[in-house]
């Protein structure tokens, strides 16, 4: 009995052993590889980062860490995992990966610091042959000024600047010419706002008066300060971020900002309404790169990281999370993508998709001589009239402040603006959730009101 006994515990014990080392292979296998990091370094809330089927979003990030780790482990040997972080300006990109030693794999820079890190070297080539859903990128978004031959960029958005409105309080006729004027519009007194940067600032006035935006003439800036110096007695201040909730909250009526993120503030208060200038606008275009700070041995990793960003699904949620326009037809063609769009965004007397895509940026800059992209003025050698510029918003924001405690004030001002007087053509809101997606109730709520027409100046857009 003793012997049987023996024999039945020593074959329960083998048992548990080939279990344990089955366990052990199958866990092997799952670990079988090393995980490597791929340095993402990207815009504050500027990527789908939450995963909401109502709303259209993933999170992107951990969707190409899945995506790679289930396909491509065994054709790399190797797991992947997403270091992502983020950056307030271009400015600030540049600095880091010029003089950090954090090897950035993937960067998403605007137009100008594109053709900035061209001409210093800084961008390794893209092989498109890598790139499966390369087609997906609309044929209008190639050849562009910042990289002609495409060889060191991927767009990933885009977008223009226009005028804000609150159609309860601006009256039908001031919107007749849809005008940069309405800025300058004595009527609105203490409720229009302007940028709190120089370039943009500058732009409204140089759209205005015809000036070139990439002038290197001192004389064409000046004279753009000067309707900067009309309009400054009717502002209620310059902004940035504040633009949202004074926009909102209709403690002003008139601003100007970029329709992306029009609509976060549409969506919060939908007396808000927008139009392109016909004078004409700026626009942007970001796009990804992979910079020479880059690992070699991540280098395949950021073309599939690339190539993942403008796949279909997760192209559509980027599109759907930040607000702006899809420079991939996989997006804009798709009809998910416009109802989800509409969903998200509209109002009773704003269409979104009309927002953003109602015109091209030739169309909004016919009636516009010049390049209406900031194509010029950042490069090395415009070093003396960015001085210039900086010093005439400087005398601009100092103007006419004759206490102490305003001089003070001005130069604080001053001094942060300069710190930043190269950065990007437009300012990026670090949207809250709250923001970004209505409330859902909210949304409900919208769902089953019937469409009013309060008056003619509402549907006006």
């Amino acid at each position: 009995m003793r012997f049987l006994k023996a024999i039945i515990l020593t074959l329960l014990l083998s048992a548990v052993a080939i279990s344990a080392c089955s366990c052990g292979a199958d866990g092997a296998s799952e670990k079988k590889y090393p995980t490597k990091t791929l340095n993402v370094y990207n815009w504050g809330e500027y990527i789908s980062d939450e995963d909401d089927e109502e709303y259209g979003l993933i999170d992107v990030n951990s969707a190409f860490e899945e995506y790679f780790n289930e396909n491509l482990a065994d054709k790399y040997q190797c797991y992947i995992k997403v270091n992502y972080s983020t950056y307030a300006t271009n400015e600030d990109m540049y600095a880091k990966i010029t003089n950090s030693a954090v090897a950035y794999d993937i960067i998403i820079p605007s137009d100008y610091m594109i053709e900035k890190l061209i001409a210093a070297d800084l961008l390794h080539e893209i092989d498109k042959s890598l790139l499966s859903n390369y087609s997906n990128i609309s044929e209008d978004f190639t050849g562009l000024y910042y990289d002609p031959s495409d060889k060191y960029s991927v767009p990933y958005t885009y977008g223009m600047l226009g005028i804000i409105y609150n159609s309860e309080f601006v009256d039908e006729e001031d919107l007749a010419e849809e005008s940069w004027s309405l800025l300058w519009n004595e009527k609105y007194k203490g409720k229009i706002l302007q940028f709190n940067n120089p370039r943009d600032a500058f732009g409204t006035a140089m759209y205005l008066s015809g000036l070139d935006i990439n002038s290197s003439d001192p004389k064409v800036w000046e004279q753009a300060l000067s309707l900067l110096k009309e309009q400054k007695p009717i502002l209620q201040g310059y902004v940035n971020d504040e633009i949202f909730n004074k926009m909102k909250g209709a403690s002003a009526y008139i601003a100007p900002y970029f329709a992306g993120d029009f609509l976060t503030m549409a969506a919060a208060n939908d007396d808000l309404c927008f139009y392109y200038p016909k004078e004409g606008t700026n626009y942007f275009v970001d796009a990804m790169c992979i910079p020479k700070t880059a690992k070699a041995e991540n280098i395949p990793f950021a073309h599939e990281y690339i190539n993942f960003m403008i796949s279909k699904e997760a192209a559509t949620a980027n599109a759907l999370y930040i607000g702006y326009a899809s420079p991939n037809k996989a997006v804009t063609e798709s009809e998910y993508y416009k109802e989800m769009l509409a969903y998200n965004y509209d109002t009773d007397f704003v269409s979104a998709w009309d927002v953003l895509y109602g015109k091209t940026k030739e169309e909004a800059n016919a009636n516009y001589p010049y390049n209406p992209a900031y194509k010029d003025f950042y490069k090395d050698e415009n070093v003396d009239i960015q001085a210039h510029v900086n010093s005439l918003w400087e005398s601009l924001k100092t103007e006419n402040s004759t206490e102490l405690w305003v001089h003070v004030s001005a130069g604080l001002i001053v001094a942060a603006v300069l710190g930043l007087a190269i950065q990007t053509t437009y300012v990026k809101k670090k949207r809250s959730k709250y923001y970004r997606l209505r409330d859902k109730e909210l949304a409900k709520a919208r769902e089953s009101k019937k469409l009013v027409y309060k008056n003619s100046a509402k549907k006006h857009r």
